[in-house]
């Protein structure tokens, strides 16, 4: 099965995650959300971004309750729970573009098509990732930055070709 999601060495996050130990910040509920959800121990990683996601909207910024809701939003999918993750997402996408955060939007976008890959539906996750694409050179990314999304877009359309 082809799949998009990123390769990750289980050692090294594993140690990062002992690092950041009981840290309560913000940023480290954030890191924790990520590191958990690449290791597959995505109930832990659940429950964290559901905490991270209470902090973010008690301090008040808006853009950091949308970052942390587009992490909580990447959990759903790796836990499979696709129709949640599309409809978190697609609210993101759309607060985003309300607030004009074009690299939140760029980031919801690109999730968004990625659990649109994984659900098959190649058409509505192409268009996603080309508008990512958009989103991010707007925004002045780097082709480091780009590397996903393009590679996204490509195994997109060599599957749908085939």
């Amino acid at each position: 099965m082809t799949t998009l999601r990123e390769k990750v060495d289980a050692r090294a996050a594993s140690e990062r995650l002992d690092e950041l130990g009981k840290l309560r910040s913000l940023s480290a509920l954030n890191e924790k959300v990520v590191l958990l959800r690449l290791l597959e121990r995505l109930d832990e990683a659940f429950t964290i971004a559901n905490e991270a996601v209470r902090q973010a909207r008690f301090s008040g910024d808006r853009e950091l309750a949308l970052g942390a809701r587009i992490r909580r939003a990447q959990v759903q999918q790796y836990q499979g729970k696709y129709p949640a993750a599309l409809q978190e997402l697609g609210l993101c996408v759309e607060e985003a573009q309300t607030h004009e955060w074009g690299a939140l939007e760029a980031i919801a976008t690109l999730a968004r098509g990625k659990v649109q890959f994984e659900m098959t539906d190649y058409e509505a996750a192409l268009v996603d990732f080309k508008a990512a694409v958009f989103l991010m050179e707007k925004q002045g990314a780097s082709l480091d930055q780009l590397e996903s999304s393009l590679v996204a877009v490509a195994v997109t359309e060599s599957l749908m070709s085939a």
